[in-house]
């Protein structure tokens, strides 16, 4: 695997700007990721992150030569994507899982389908041979993006997630580069 590309990429989509991630971004990030984990059941995580984690999380991704990218607008935030090993055996290696995050001013403008189209670039170029998208069910609009992007349904677990006083169930999407 190589690591992810150093310049930027710049679409024309109202001035999204989408670029490798690094720690000053972990402000921003948390912005954006917190009131997912505090005021839905998108993540699973039930804590709020601090920068510092962020930071730490950004360096783990990036050091194992995946890719953790942010897209820009107007000098802000509107996402992040990034990738991490799938699972630890080293037989695992060419697979990853996919993450995605938008502000929430951000969504449905299109930025999701790029940032995430940009990520899945830079996995196939780093010999990636397997994607896993793995969304916190329901969410129609992320089962929807992945669909849109290729990823076929593979698995759904009932009830494996306990949050918000409630079992929540997790569907596994897959995307062959």
């Amino acid at each position: 695997m190589t690591a992810a590309a150093e310049m930027p990429i710049l679409s024309d989509m109202n001035k999204l700007i989408i670029r490798p991630a690094n720690e000053l971004d972990a402000q921003g990030i948390v912005k954006i990721y917190n009131p997912y984990i505090t005021d839905t059941t998108i993540t699973f995580e039930e804590d709020p992150v601090s920068v510092s984690e962020i930071k730490r999380r950004i360096e783990k991704v990036q050091t194992l030569g995946l890719p953790w990218i942010c897209g820009e607008v107007n000098g802000g935030l509107a996402g992040y994507a990034y990738a991490t090993r799938w699972r630890e055996r080293s037989a695992y290696r060419y697979t990853a899982e996919s993450v995605i995050y938008l502000n929430k001013t951000s969504v449905g403008q299109g930025y999701g389908s790029r940032l995430y189209k940009t990520l899945i670039e830079q996995l196939r170029e780093a010999g990636i041979h397997a994607v896993i998208g793995v969304i916190a069910l329901p969410n129609p609009v992320s089962v929807t993006l992945h669909e849109k992007l290729g990823f076929t349904k593979v698995a759904h677990f009932t009830e494996v997630g306990f949050k918000y006083g409630r079992w929540l169930d997790v569907g596994y999407w897959q995307l062959m580069l």
